[in-house]
């Protein structure tokens, strides 16, 4: 088998299991040039028209919002912005029907354009390969583009892949019966397509380009292969006409020879696929500084006056396109969005044009027949046959029926692209795809109430985190208070005898030192009073005998004062023993102390002694 580089380079083109040819009816649509619908009384814009999460509205009601400005902010993965289509003024945020085959209500954005369709400030880019890959991806996810093929998956996610890429691949088949958007896009923008094909390739840095048409546009044909002529490493591949050759794994197969294994990317075999009008987007995305704010849509069946291709502003009502077509409604009339194939029917009119809308189908009874009541399944196997992703349509019904949604992944159902040929060739007229697409859509459901749940989840637990973060830093500062007390405490407790012996030896010294200052006193007034006593008398003598036996007293209690100190001068020092150097060094000087107040005393007491000898010796 050749490798995917040796089948390209040979120009082959190979087969995809299964595929219908059901009738093509693109006239007279095709055949008519682009027109510009005029913008609708209000804009419908829901906040989510692409594949994931929508963004948060940044505009509130009875703001006046130019044109390109961003209406909301897509940070989150997998996120596009939503632009204004025109300038205006934001008459409500409201919940409206969508453009889905339940109708179910959805947020949107709703707009009354003011009529002076006054752009925002735009910087367009002169030479794309003077900026950096990232800034442009930058530039395309905030200019909100999603792919335009149908799956509107964001652009800039998809072009910022890790893995290198071999092939880029353009896709302008375009095989549903009816439409013929990218057709006339092709004819009309060849040139803009170009560049937008070779910003594409100078993001993902591809080594070769290739563009593929369905064999039954040969004016679309014409038209890129002229554009195209002086890029060598653009090469045009025209393909046969068959339902859905338009499906990215059914065109890779066909144009590489190899099919994307189920469960697996494109990237996986270095190629990414981006549709005609997404590389239009691109370009006016990245050069002129245009966000996707419009785009092709296809106005075709025979209930429609002047079918055609027009520009319609994203939010257009259907029933304000059916008004610019010239809508002939008849009884029971069915309006499809989309085409035969893949569309679904509207419940009402009144929902919005959104990115992934490329056509508005309104059939007659005779052109395209109601389908009649489901009968049960005869078990033929013609789905089976005809099924391009080789599924088993009628087992994959059974289970969606059944709501067994894990069943439903374990069988592919996700491989399914949703083209119809199930339901085309069913001869118990089964709508098989509208049981797929009701199933994928509560997976999908889901899925974004467990992305939800789980980024709550994620926010409690970094506030938990937080929270028991701060706990044991504040635990810590208590600790550390407490244990900085109890050091505090401890020193406290080993300085207190050595304060308290201190204090000992300093109150005994002061006890002496008053003891001596009293015995001084006394034998003071004793020596004065002997003076003023007259010589020879016999009271005389007594009262000289009671001043020398106070004054003995006084000597005795001053002595035993002296000896008190001392002593406990001693017992503190015998109290400090044992006790750190630093510590004895300032007990040493305390002895000293209280032997000076000893010698004191001692000398009072001999000054008081030969006083009392002066007096005897006078008298």
């Amino acid at each position: 088998m050749q490798d995917i580089k040796q089948f390209v380079e040979s120009g082959q083109i190979a087969r995809f299991p299964g595929g219908i040819h059901p009738p093509e009816r693109k006239q007279p649509a095709s055949e008519q040039p682009l027109s510009r619908v005029p913008y609708a009384a209000e804009l419908i814009l829901p906040l989510r028209q692409h594949i994931g999460l929508s963004g948060q509205c940044t505009v509130a009601v009875g703001e006046r919002v130019l044109k390109g400005q961003p209406l909301t902010d897509a940070a989150l993965h997998q996120g596009l912005p939503l632009h204004a289509p025109t300038s205006g003024t934001v008459k409500a945020i409201e919940q409206r029907p969508m453009s889905h085959a339940s109708g179910l209500p959805e947020q949107a954005i709703i707009i009354s354009p003011d009529g002076e369709d006054e752009w925002r400030e735009r910087h367009p880019l002169v030479d794309y390969q003077q900026h950096d890959k990232a800034e442009l991806l930058d530039i395309i996810q905030a200019a909100g583009v999603a792919g335009l093929g149908g799956a509107g998956f964001p652009t800039s996610q998809k072009l910022a892949q890790q893995k290198p890429v071999s092939y880029l691949i353009i896709n302008g088949v375009e095989c549903e019966p009816y439409i013929c958007a990218d057709d006339r896009l092709m004819r009309e923008y060849a040139q803009a397509i170009v560049l937008g094909m070779r910003i594409l390739a100078y993001i993902t840095g591809a080594d070769t380009t290739l563009l593929a048409i369905e064999d039954n546009k040969p004016e679309a044909i014409e038209s890129m292969r002229v554009a195209i002529a002086e890029y060598d490493d653009i090469e045009l591949r025209v393909v046969p006409t068959k339902y859905p050759s338009g499906g990215e794994k059914q065109l890779i197969q066909l144009l590489t020879g190899h099919e994307v294994p189920s469960k697996q990317l494109p990237i996986e075999m270095g190629i990414i696929m981006q549709n005609v009008g997404t590389a239009f987007a691109v370009k006016e995305a990245v050069i002129d500084d245009k966000p996707l704010i419009e785009r092709v849509v296809t106005l075709t069946g025979e209930c429609i006056e002047h079918p055609g291709n027009v520009w319609a502003p994203l939010g257009t009502p259907v029933d304000a396109l059916l008004d610019y077509a010239g809508f002939k409604p008849e009884k029971d009339q069915r309006v499809i969005m989309g085409g035969p194939m893949m569309g679904f029917t509207l419940p009402i009119t009144a929902v919005p044009v959104v990115k992934t809308t490329n056509c508005i189908l309104v059939p007659s009874k005779q052109e395209l027949p109601p389908p009649g009541d489901e009968m049960a399944c005869i078990r033929c196997g013609a789905c089976a046959e005809v099924c391009p992703a080789s599924l088993q349509p009628q087992q994959l019904q059974w289970l969606a029926k059944a709501k067994d949604y894990p069943a439903l992944e374990e069988n592919n159902l996700f491989d399914c692209i949703e083209c119809g040929a199930c339901a085309f060739v069913c001869p118990s007229e089964i709508p098989l795809v509208h049981y797929y697409r009701q199933a994928k859509s509560q997976i999908r459901n889901q899925a974004r109430e467990q992305a939800k749940a789980e980024l709550a989840k994620q926010r409690f637990e970094a506030r938990q985190a937080r929270l028991e973060r701060e706990k044991e830093e504040r635990l810590e500062r208590h600790r550390k208070a407490a244990e900085a007390r109890k050091q505090m405490q401890q020193q406290q407790a080993e300085e207190a005898p050595q304060q308290e012996a201190s204090h000992d030896g300093k109150s005994s010294a002061v006890a002496a030192a008053i003891a001596r200052a009293k015995a001084k006193k006394a034998a003071q007034e004793g020596g004065n009073a002997a003076a003023e006593q007259p010589t020879g008398s016999q009271p005389e003598e007594k009262s000289k005998k009671s001043a020398a036996v106070a004054a003995a007293i006084e000597r005795a209690k001053a002595k035993k004062a002296a000896q008190q100190a001392a002593s406990e001068s001693e017992a503190g020092a015998d109290r400090s023993a044992g006790s750190e150097a630093s510590d004895e060094a300032t007990a040493q000087p305390r002895p000293a102390q209280d032997k000076s107040a000893a010698v004191a005393a001692a000398i009072a007491r001999a000054k008081k002694k030969k006083q009392a000898r002066d007096q005897e010796d006078k008298q």
